[in-house]
């Protein structure tokens, strides 16, 4: 039997980010989908994953579930199987981006959740297609879901996390780095310097997506998980 799969949500998404990769595959894969939300630090939230996940699992991330992830590696390189980081980067918080960071924290102190949402989640991150704003849709409903407190801790967590480039130069198993050709947050660049940081890497850039590649091209990114999840452990 396959190892299982456990997926981490990006910022203000919950287990619909993988709505279709869990449908496809779960039929022949156990898979979880654990929440990036306990703590104000990214290491407080791979520790207490660590104590619930299973003893051995392959791991998937996408954009901050993806630095969760690859603090989950750092500290338990021994029970992860392998690893799949989409539309994400291994890179520590420029101090720009975390001063920028502060005052979306007040708008949202303030009742503003959704319109720091609404300003945050750009048409822009996304490839352009008929179902652009169905996407954007379901990230506001799973933001509104979790709420302020949750985004407010994640928010804290993205500022102060640390740099992973050796973490990923220290990685011996079968990794997936994915992402969108359209991802105006974290483009091809940064994910072409990450799949070269990974021994053994393979790149998987979709033309058809950008940020969100889970939804805006989700047979094309579950055929990727799929591939990776097939191969072997013991690499040449």
């Amino acid at each position: 039997m396959k190892e299982p799969l456990v997926l981490l949500p990006g910022m203000m998404c919950d287990a619909r980010l993988f709505g279709p990769q869990i449908a496809e595959l779960s039929r022949d894969i156990a898979v979880m989908v654990a929440p990036v939300t306990a703590g104000e630090r990214i290491e407080e939230i791979a520790s207490t994953l660590l104590d619930v996940l299973p003893k051995r699992f392959a791991l998937a991330g996408l954009s901050m579930g993806g630095v969760v992830a690859m603090e989950v590696l750092r500290r338990a390189p021994d029970r992860v199987t392998r690893i799949a980081l989409m539309d994400t980067h291994p890179l520590a918080e420029t101090p720009v981006i975390a001063a920028n960071r502060e005052p979306q924290i007040v708008k949202v102190r303030s009742g503003r959740l959704m319109e720091v949402m609404r300003d945050e989640i750009k048409p822009a991150y996304l490839a352009p297609g008929p179902y652009r704003n169905e996407v954007i849709d379901l990230v506001m409903d799973m933001a509104q879901t979790l709420g302020p407190e949750i985004f407010i801790r994640q928010s804290r967590a993205m500022q102060r996390r640390k740099d992973q480039q050796a973490t990923l130069r220290r990685c011996k198993v079968p990794a997936l780095v994915l992402c969108g050709a359209h991802d105006a947050l974290y483009p091809v660049k940064r994910h072409e310097f990450m799949a070269e940081l990974i021994p053994y890497a393979k790149l998987c850039v979709l033309e058809g997506a950008g940020h969100l590649p889970t939804l805006e091209q989700p047979d094309e990114t579950t055929l990727a998980l799929r591939e990776w999840l097939t191969q072997p452990y013991v690499l040449q």
